[in-house]
C-alpha cells in the first residue's frame, strides 16, 4: 500500500510542479497518468473532468482527491491532492521571498513570459484532448454533443447576463437528460 501511496503523490506532485497555469493545464498530465497507471480510462477522464467542472473548487484538486481516493480509499485522495498542491506552495513561497528583489530585472520578465506562452499551449492541448473525447468516438463524428454545444454556445453569447453557474447546471442537466 505504501508504494500506492508513494505513486499518487509522485504522479501528482509531477502534474502540480509542471501544471504552470492551473486546472486545465494538468489535463494532459492527467492522460499521462491514466495511460501510464491505468487508474482510469481517457473517456472516465472526460467524465471526471465534465464532473470536476460543474462542482465547487480547482479543476486540479477535484481530480486528484477523486483520483486518490478511487485507487486507496480517503488517504489515497489526500495524498494526491497534497502531491498536486505541494509544488506551488513552495514555489509561491520562493516566490513571495524573492519577487521583491527581483521583479522588475529584464529576465524575470522574459521568464514571465515564457511561462505564460506555455500556460496557453497547455491550455490549449487540453481543449483539443477534451474536445476530441467529447465530439469524436474515433470514427465518427457525435452529433449530439456537436449540437449541445452549439447551442450553449448560442445561448451563452445571447443571454450574457446569466450566471455561470446556472449554465453548468442547464448543462449537466442537459447532459444526464441526453446520455
Amino acid at each position: 500500500m505504501i508504494i500506492i501511496y508513494l505513486t499518487l503523490f509522485w504522479e501528482f506532485f509531477k502534474a502540480g510542479l509542471f501544471a504552470v497555469g492551473g486546472g486545465m493545464a494538468t489535463i494532459p498530465f492527467l492522460f499521462d497518468i491514466g495511460e501510464k497507471t491505468g487508474w482510469f480510462t481517457a473517456a472516465e477522464l472526460a467524465d471526471m473532468i465534465a464532473v470536476s467542472e460543474s462542482t465547487p473548487g480547482p479543476i486540479g484538486v477535484n481530480m486528484a482527491t477523486f483520483v486518490g481516493t478511487r485507487v486507496a480509499g480517503i488517504p489515497g485522495g489526500v495524498i494526491a491532492t497534497a502531491g498536486l498542491v505541494l509544488p506551488s506552495l513552495i514555489v509561491v513561497l520562493l516566490v513571495i521571498t524573492l519577487l521583491n528583489k527581483v521583479y522588475k530585472m529584464a529576465s524575470v520578465q522574459t521568464v514571465f513570459s515564457f511561462l505564460r506562452a506555455c500556460t496557453v499551449g497547455l491550455i490549449a492541448n487540453a481543449l483539443a484532448q477534451v474536445a476530441m473525447l467529447t465530439f469524436f468516438d474515433g470514427k465518427n463524428v457525435l452529433i449530439i454533443p456537436l449540437v449541445l454545444f452549439g447551442v450553449f454556445f448560442v445561448l451563452m453569447n445571447v443571454f450574457k447576463k446569466i450566471h455561470p453557474i446556472l449554465w453548468i447546471g442547464l448543462g449537466a442537466v442537459a447532459g444526464v437528460i441526453l446520455f
